[in-house]
């Protein structure tokens, strides 16, 4: 039997059921040392609070695929990705001088705006960027805490560790290459997706799903299937959050229209369209792209150039050829039924999204 939208709600309220259990007992240590840190708490309540909870998903749906029995073990083990994904959000906004995330400020600005309302000494921008970086180290330590306080036994969780500090390396090296790619002022299209593969694809949908599976304790078939699915799927996800930070309603995605232009991302969907822009057009992409004050009409000229060189159609086209590559995959696999028919819903829900 399928899997209704209703459980899927189910399984998001378990998921923040167990975070919130979770920060809430972490909060004693923290208070044992000052409450002047409850602004650090407050900050990551409230940015584990939003989300898609997509990593979670994939994380219990990998499990259940597996063979694994629903419990709160797996909601708790899985819920702790959310913890890393703010880890990973917190210092992107850093990396990037995003002002938002989730339709609120993002960390580093709530806390220079705290500097500036109290008039303490020195840059609120730099108390700013240097509480979110520790937030966000903090959040890490804690996903890797919630991660071994889950109730897996000790065999269950060393073969789930290997998966996270392989996640976690990627990722890292991930963000490292897009840094390097927008100093260089970008490159192909497969050094695009190269970046779109290890700073989100992977850690998104495949990891998790390995995370599920060996926690489930299966063997390396099941990982091959969850690969063979999980990385198209990946590489489509990121592709529809590159078009979404140019075309998306800031009213859907919580940040302001062609954000990812301001920030100057180097995406695929910016590679293809220079990739086959002429001279006009490729003067108005190094005029506008990463301007941080471009206005509406910069952003305007910037998505004609990405429609009139074909960008958009051929990343959209790209997406379509992934996601008939994740459904071949998991409708291939030897897994649990109702799991296969839920990663199938999800592939969609990750991919044909305003958010």
């Amino acid at each position: 039997m399928g899997s209704s939208p209703l459980d899927r709600d189910d399984l998001r309220q378990r998921v923040q059921k167990a975070l919130s259990s979770f920060l809430a007992g972490q909060l004693p240590l923290l208070d044992a040392i000052s409450e002047e840190l409850t602004p650090l708490t407050d900050a990551l309540t409230e940015l584990v609070a939003g989300g898609k909870r997509l990593r979670p998903a994939f994380c219990y749906w990998g499990f259940r695929g597996a063979g694994g029995v629903d419990g709160e073990d797996i909601v708790v083990a899985a819920s702790a990705l959310e913890l890393f994904q703010a880890c990973a959000l917190i210092h992107d906004d850093v990396m990037d001088g995003s002002d938002t995330r989730r339709g609120l400020p993002a960390v580093h600005r709530r806390f220079a705006s705290m500097h500036r309302g109290e008039s303490w000494a020195g840059d609120p921008e730099s108390f700013g960027r240097g509480a979110a970086i520790l937030l966000g180290d903090l959040a890490l330590a804690w996903s890797d805490e919630m991660l071994s306080t889950s109730g897996f036994d000790r065999e269950r969780l060393l073969a789930g560790h290997h998966v996270y500090d392989e996640m976690r390396s990627e990722l890292m090296g991930g963000q490292y290459l897009d840094l390097l790619e927008q100093a260089r002022g970008g490159g192909s299209v497969e050094r695009a997706l190269r970046v779109a593969r290890y700073k989100s694809a992977k850690y998104t949908i495949e990891k998790p799903l390995h995370l599920g599976a060996v926690l489930a304790g299966a063997g390396p078939d099941v990982l091959r299937a969850y690969s063979a699915y999980g990385l198209p799927l990946g590489e489509a996800f990121q592709l529809r959050d590159d078009v979404l930070g140019v075309f998306g309603d800031p009213s859907a995605t919580g940040k302001p229209a062609g954000d990812d232009l301001r920030e100057g991302k180097r995406t695929a969907l910016v590679a293809m369209a220079l990739e086959a822009a002429d001279g006009a057009q490729a003067a108005v992409v190094r005029r506008h792209l990463g301007d941080p004050h471009l206005s509406g009409d910069g952003v305007a000229a910037l998505r004609e150039v990405l429609e009139e060189t074909g960008a958009l159609r051929r990343i959209e086209a790209l997406i379509e050829r992934r996601m008939d590559e994740c459904l071949a995959a998991v409708r291939a696999a030897p897994l649990d039924p109702e799991a296969c028919e839920v990663l199938e819903e999800l592939a969609v829900a990750a991919t044909a999204r305003t958010v």
